[in-house]
């Protein structure tokens, strides 16, 4: 049995320090419901506000534990989150920009990552064609191509997603 889509999401939101919030909890229900059973994935899943980060660090530890979900390779987790993303603003569940922007934030909070680089530079020539007619951040991106551009280099990592 494979962990449901959003566990790349789970798990870069582990590697990344981040809190513990309703995603969290969304995703263990939906694991369940999936099939997928431990006894602290059943507590999870139960969790309401206001939320106890340092208990559910805690719970969220032995989740990944039962559950054999890795964080450790970094540049794995990163290209399956990317993947993640990817898929879903292609399926238009969530906004091209909006991805780049989480990407963005990313790639700056972790001193500059290689992998996500060209989503960081996307990001910023996206912006800046919203306010000019000019970017210096993408090679002959304007603003009749930038969408293009933008679903392009999503279809590029998706075909590497496999």
């Amino acid at each position: 049995m494979n962990p449901i889509p959003s566990t790349a999401e789970i798990l870069a939101f582990k590697m990344l320090g981040q809190n513990v919030n309703k995603r969290w909890i969304a995703w263990a229900y939906d694991m369940l419901e999936a099939g997928f059973e431990s006894e602290n994935l059943v507590i999870l899943a139960g969790e309401v506000e206001p939320y106890n980060q340092f208990e559910l660090r805690s719970l969220t530890d032995k989740v990944l534990t039962e559950l054999n979900l890795s964080w450790a390779n970094h540049e794995l987790v990163y290209k399956n989150y990317v993947c993640y993303l990817v898929t879903k603003a292609l399926d238009h569940e969530i906004a091209a920009v909006s991805v780049l922007d989480i990407l963005k934030e990313i790639y700056i909070k972790n001193n500059y990552e290689p992998p996500l680089h060209d989503f960081y530079l996307l990001y910023f020539a996206f912006e800046d064609l919203k306010y000019s007619k000019d970017q210096g951040y993408w090679d002959g991106a304007t603003r009749q191509n930038i969408d293009k551009i933008i679903n392009d280099y999503f279809m590029e990592w998706k075909a590497k997603c496999g």
